[in-house]
């Protein structure tokens, strides 16, 4: 009798097994296959996938970077946000590896670079020397002022470490060395490095040695007199947390329209129209920031107005 009672309970739950596999696991997914094919839901559903003369040229969820594959900006593309997302090996000098998604780690107090004693090349950049190099170089590629506060002009953070006493809260009262710690000594006897000031409370300043240990210092960032209002806007300047986002701001957009245009050999108001067509405004009106996403709107400029080099 207990053995019958057991075989029937276990033929029970054998036949709700069978036949919820069946409906969650068959009819399920084939309705909503089904439905995410009706015209209208089949792009989004197959990943907004990028076709270009019959060729898929990638999705417009997924960043790329319109660079020649060395680093080197293609003029007649509209650039995207940095990322963090890149093979170790390099292969994607840019970021933009779909397989590597990541974000940087470094928060607003990485204001200190590290001087590789025997390669420049090694060197470790801060946070905010990562923001003043991109920023450097956007505003030369844009034709814009891409200075910004705490940034010296050699495109790395203003930043001074003070040596002395300390008093009671550990502030240095009166400095008897003052180094420009991001700025390495230059081993060319013709062509030295000068510090970005030349003197801090009456102290000159130094630059810093490669492989020197300035960490007893005290670590004083200087403003300096560039606006906070930059023509590069911060997406400019820093990667998405995913790295991939295909999106920047129109304020990103809009600086980068005339050289575009002038590569493209046509008016900066007819880039200006593609652009304002792939503006995106807030998600349900409130959340967010617009955006322009800049792989949709490469490829249709393509479609357009092709580059003829």
């Amino acid at each position: 009798m207990r053995m019958s009672a057991w075989i029937r309970q276990h033929v029970a739950a054998l036949r709700a097994l069978l036949v919820l596999t069946v409906i969650t696991g068959l009819i399920y997914p084939a309705v909503i296959l089904g439905i995410s094919q009706i015209p209208g839901l089949k792009d989004k559903a197959d990943g907004s996938l990028i076709t270009k003369d019959g060729k898929l040229v990638g999705s417009s969820l997924i960043g790329q970077a319109f660079t020649d594959g060395k680093g080197n900006v293609l003029v007649q593309y509209f650039q995207t946000r940095p990322s963090n997302s890149a093979p170790s090996d390099g292969s994607i000098p840019d970021g933009y590896d779909p397989t590597n998604t990541s974000f940087g780690n470094m928060g607003p107090e990485s204001v200190v670079d590290t001087l590789d004693a025997s390669d420049p090349k090694k060197d470790k950049q801060s946070l905010l020397s990562t923001v003043c190099s991109r920023s450097a170089a956007v505003g030369q590629l844009e034709g814009v002022d891409g200075s910004r506060p705490y940034c010296t002009s050699g495109g790395v953070g203003s930043v001074l470490a003070l040596m002395g006493q300390r008093d009671a809260h550990g502030k240095v009262t009166h400095p008897t060395q003052v180094i420009s710690i991001n700025e390495a000594c230059s081993t060319d006897a013709k062509n030295p490095t000068v510090p970005f000031l030349d003197a801090y409370e009456g102290v000159k300043v130094e630059c810093a040695k490669r492989g020197e240990d300035y960490s007893n210092g005290q670590i004083v960032p200087i403003r300096g007199n560039a606006s906070v209002d930059t023509p590069v806007p911060t997406d400019a300047v820093t990667a998405s947390g995913s790295g991939l986002d295909p999106q920047i701001s129109p304020e990103y957009a809009a600086i980068q329209i005339a050289r575009v245009a002038k590569a493209r050999n046509v008016s900066p108001d007819q880039i200006k129209a593609v652009v304002d067509a792939h503006k995106s405004g807030r998600a349900l009106g409130f959340m967010g920031e617009p955006t322009v996403n800049v792989v949709d709107l490469n490829y249709d400029l393509d479609s357009k107005y092709p580059f003829k080099a």
